[in-house]
Formats: structure tokens, sequence, C-alpha cells
């Protein structure tokens, strides 16, 4: 016998990738549980399937930076006194990536690459040690949102959060919607899908100097980098970006504060239209501005 459940969860996340270097990514799951009748006559109780698995697809990808340790430019260095791991993922021409947090920030992915079988083995391994005896097997099909209009990958990370939005390196596959003068444009909205490609979106307020941080010799020149550092209740979160793959902001960088510095965008770029901006984040929520 077996039981679905389509549309468990989306994992909001980011990971580490040798071409396109970090990006965020927004994945929805769908699950099929095979077994045997139990004492209920149920394989499992739909309501057990979307909240124990949910927790824990939440627990081991949502909300953290996903990293290929068997692709060759991962270094991974865990230190267990204080359970904070610093990455370095080597990439040549000056685009590595650099970060040194809490070990719950990421999860490390056995494969050379970041993918949706690879990313599906590793929870269906996390996910058997937590099923009762009657069920046997496990299908998980992760799938992207058919989105017909321009979208843009991002990666943030918003230190007043009290949740794990804290983590610096987290992020969502968006659809963003521009009218200007109550017409939708798609002109606007293929300008931020170009801008805001694999982009890491960043707030000035944290940036520091790299001595700051404990990349200060080992990595070399950083003067190309973006470097951020910020405290907040699950630890200190550092990261070292190549500036050509961010963009800085004056503001914290929640998705209502996106979305406003979108509009305000389109208002400076054309100050004779008026705008509304209805920027996403992940799948179904995100936020509306006008300028």
């Amino acid at each position: 016998m077996q039981l679905f459940v389509n549309d468990l969860t989306v994992m909001d996340f980011s990971y580490l990738c040798p071409e396109r270097g970090m990006v965020g990514e927004s994945w929805i799951v769908d699950v099929i549980l095979s077994g045997d009748l139990n004492e209920e006559s149920m394989v499992l109780d739909f309501g057990k399937v979307k909240k124990q698995l949910k927790q824990l697809i939440d627990e081991y990808i949502d909300h953290k930076l996903l990293v290929p340790v068997e692709h060759e430019y991962s270094r991974i260095e865990h230190d267990e006194k204080s359970d904070r791991v610093k990455v370095d993922f080597i990439r040549p021409d000056n685009q590595s990536i650099h970060l040194n947090c809490p070990a719950e920030a990421y999860a490390f992915v056995y494969s050379p690459n970041v993918t949706m079988p690879s990313v599906s083995d590793y929870l269906k391994d996390v996910i058997a040690t937590h099923l009762p005896e009657n069920v046997a097997g496990i299908e998980l099909n992760l799938r992207a949102e058919v989105i017909n209009t321009p979208f843009y990958h991002y990666t943030h990370g918003l230190k007043k959060h009290d949740g794990n939005c804290q983590r610096i390196a987290h992020g969502h596959r968006s659809k963003v919607v521009v009218f200007e003068n109550q017409q939708e444009s798609i002109k606007w909205q293929e300008y931020w899908s170009e801008r805001w490609c694999d982009i890491y979106i960043g707030s000035t307020e944290d940036i520091v100097d790299v001595s700051e941080t404990v990349f200060s010799l080992p990595n070399g020149d950083l003067e190309q980098h973006n470097v951020f550092a910020y405290e907040s209740s699950q630890g200190r979160f550092e990261l070292a970006i190549p500036k050509a793959e961010s963009e800085m902001l004056d503001t914290d960088t929640t998705v209502e504060c996106l979305a406003q510095f979108m509009a305000d965008e389109h208002k400076r770029l054309n100050n004779n239209s008026d705008f509304k901006v209805l920027a996403y984040e992940g799948v179904g929520k995100g936020a509306i501005a006008f300028a």
C-alpha cells in the first residue's frame, strides 16, 4: 500500500554551485510512503506525515546553506569545541565564497553537486530513521514552482529574526510582478530577473573589515569581495562573497524592504510613472510596495 501527500512543504534554502556561486532556491516537496497497514488500518496518519516529516525537512534543509562536500572546491573545517564550521568554496578567478557560521546553518550533501536527486537521497536517509516499522519505503519528489513570468534567485540573512531566517546564507527562488501605471510590465520584471540572477543581497550595516573575521589571512586577497558579519541569537555569522555577485541595501533585507527598494528603484529610473511591486519570498508569499 502507498500513501501520498502532495505539497507537503516548501524548502527555502541556498546552495553552493561551482558555476553560479551562491544560489537561493525554493523547492516544493511531495512524498509517497510505502508499507503495510498498521493497527489503525493506515500506513501512517496524515496528521503525523504532515507534522513529523515537515518538521524533519525544516530541521535538516530549510533555511540552511547546502554544501556539496565531494566537490573539489569545498574546504570544510569543523571546530567541535565551538560547534562552528568554516567553509571555503574555492572557485577560480577570485570568485571564492567563504563562511564561518554555527554548524546548524549548513546541510552537508555528500555529492559533487547539489541537485534534486542528491538532496532527495540526503533527506530519505534522514527521514527513514524516524519512520515506524510498518513503513518500508519513502519516495520524495522535489520540484520547483512553475513560474511563467520572470523570476530570480536570491540569498540573504536577517540578523534581527528570532528564528532560522537569521542565518546569513539562506535564500529563495522568487517571482516578481511589476505594474507601471496600473499595467503589468514584463520589461521591468525581466529587469529584476537579470539584475538579481543568483544574487546575495546584503545590508550595508553588516559590512565589516576582513580583519574582523577568520578570513583575515588564510584566504588571500579578498579586495573584490564584500565581507559581512553579525551576531544574532544563534551565534556569530561571517560571509565573504564576490562584489559582482552581491547587491547592497541601506536597509534590512526582509521581503518588505526588498519590495520597497524595487519600487523606489523604478521611481528613480522613471519618475514620471507610478509603480506597484509584488515581490515574492519563495512560493505563495511576499510583500507589496508602491512608489
